[in-house]
């Protein structure tokens, strides 16, 4: 009997960005699981740096085409597409492609840089966050395929955020516009029902934690209650920012908005790593700041 010959893994330059290595490695660890299942081959670029969170782009924009260049070289490199887990960093490095790739003299300028380092950007390099990769290069069918453990009875509310809808034209959704359905779809797929609110593609209030930490709290409380609402049992993100924000916030938001709120927020990894039937503790449930346990128990898991 002849068997069937394996599909070879897919080979991803893996840039995690610093919030997965630090104040969320239970994106880290959830990524690694699923990326087992997915066939996900993962060359981490372990001496990438930041890529400023968009923040040094406004401040030093050479430098930041400098780094993220660097980050792009690397890729090129290890010829691969660039796989992030952050949609900041997305977003970032999707826009910092996107001018080197349209203006040579950028490009050139940014080169002259690199080589102090041994490397070179020809420009070839395509940044796709995680979710992308899901649906656009492994497919709804493969992805089906793996589901275990089906999370009847949930709803979840999507949040893409700002970094991975926005600008359209750095990001791919002129001319891939159902990028903007993608986490629907694999909520959906996994036998959960997507919650439809209007903050899904909203700002979560982090970029302005520090300097107005009020209004910051209430633009994140206010898109979880509105998700609340509409009877959502978790918010899912792809961006760990917005985790942090809307996560490790959210008892400060609940104060600032003098009402509570309790709604968990998972990483995109962790949601796909449960239908997966990876347990709560490989996926790190138990780290997050609101407590994860009712949303387990509706699917008859603890952590």
């Amino acid at each position: 009997m002849k068997t069937m010959p394996q599909k070879s893994a897919m080979k991803v330059a893996f840039w995690p960005g610093c919030v997965s290595k630090g104040a969320c490695p239970e994106l880290y660890a959830s990524t690694q699981k699923i990326a087992e299942a997915l066939g996900l081959d993962l060359h981490e670029l372990t001496s990438a740096p930041c890529t400023g969170a968009g923040v040094l782009s406004e401040q030093n924009p050479k430098l930041a085409r400098s780094l993220n260049g660097l980050t792009l070289a690397m890729a090129e490199r290890e010829n691969a597409d660039l796989m992030t887990i952050c949609s900041t960093c997305q977003g970032v490095l999707s826009q910092v492609n996107h001018e080197l790739t349209h203006r040579p003299e950028l490009l050139a300028e940014t080169n002259s840089v690199l080589a102090e380092n041994g490397y070179e950007y020809r420009g070839t390099t395509k940044v796709k966050h995680l979710l992308w990769i899901l649906v656009e290069d492994i497919g709804l069918e493969k992805i089906a395929s793996l589901v275990k453990r089906r999370l009847t009875g949930l709803k979840v509310a999507p949040f893409y955020g700002c970094y991975i809808l926005r600008p359209e034209e750095y990001l791919g959704l002129k001319e891939r516009p159902e990028r903007s359905t993608y986490l629907e779809q694999l909520i959906s797929l996994i036998g959960a029902e997507p919650v439809e609110y209007h903050g899904k593609s909203k700002c979560c209030g982090f970029p302005m934690l520090t300097f107005n930490r009020d209004v910051s709290l209430k633009m994140g409380g206010k898109h979880i209650v509105e998700a609340k609402q509409k009877g959502a049992d978790l918010l899912v993100t792809p961006c760990p920012l917005c985790h942090l924000n809307l996560d490790g916030q959210q008892p400060d938001a609940a104060r600032a908005m003098q009402q509570p709120i309790g709604v968990p927020i998972f990483h995109l990894p962790q949601l796909l790593g449960l239908a997966f039937g990876y347990s709560p503790e490989e996926l790190r449930l138990n780290r997050h700041v609101v407590g994860t346990d009712g949303v387990l128990a509706k699917v008859e898991l603890k952590v």
